[in-house]
């Protein structure tokens, strides 16, 4: 017998901006429950990315960076009869931005030799221009996909 679905968490909106979006990020950055530091280290690259591209709206320059992030497509491993195929689906809005946040986060951990903040800002700005590896990581994804498309029969 399955057990319950477990409830899902209502994540309430950063103090800031007022976006749940900014606050999932926040919340992705964090390390070892130091909340206050990851809010430090993200407002921090906001301030950034205000300073180096003139925007007044920076919220509006952090969702123009996920959407160009965000997958469309991703493949899931299917068996089926003994050998495995990978099977082009659908990505869902939220779990599509949620891969773009993580992608984004990531790809700014990786670098070396800034502080975070700094490569986390030169992270959402590269992806705001459509450019930079977290947009390489989504068309490496879309190719898979893409080269993989006589299995998507096999979607079910």
């Amino acid at each position: 017998m399955r057990r319950r679905k477990s409830q899902e968490r209502e994540l309430t909106a950063d103090p800031i901006f007022n976006s749940k979006v900014v606050a999932k990020f926040i919340n992705m950055c964090m390390l070892k429950g130091k909340k206050p530091l990851a809010e430090k280290i993200v407002y921090g690259s906001f301030e950034k990315i205000k300073s180096q591209l003139n925007e007044a709206d920076v919220i509006k320059v952090f969702h123009k960076a996920l959407d160009n992030v965000r997958p469309r497509l991703e493949v899931k491993p299917r068996r089926v009869g003994g050998s495995t195929y990978q099977v082009p689906i659908e990505v869902r809005q939220e779990r599509g931005t949620s891969i773009a946040l993580r992608w984004i986060r990531d790809f700014a951990r990786s670098k070396k030799g800034k502080s975070l903040k700094d490569r986390l800002a030169d992270e959402i700005i590269a992806a705001y221009k459509g450019e930079g590896s977290s947009i390489k990581k989504r068309d490496d994804t879309h190719k898979m996909a893409e080269a993989n498309k006589a299995f998507a029969h096999f979607r079910w």
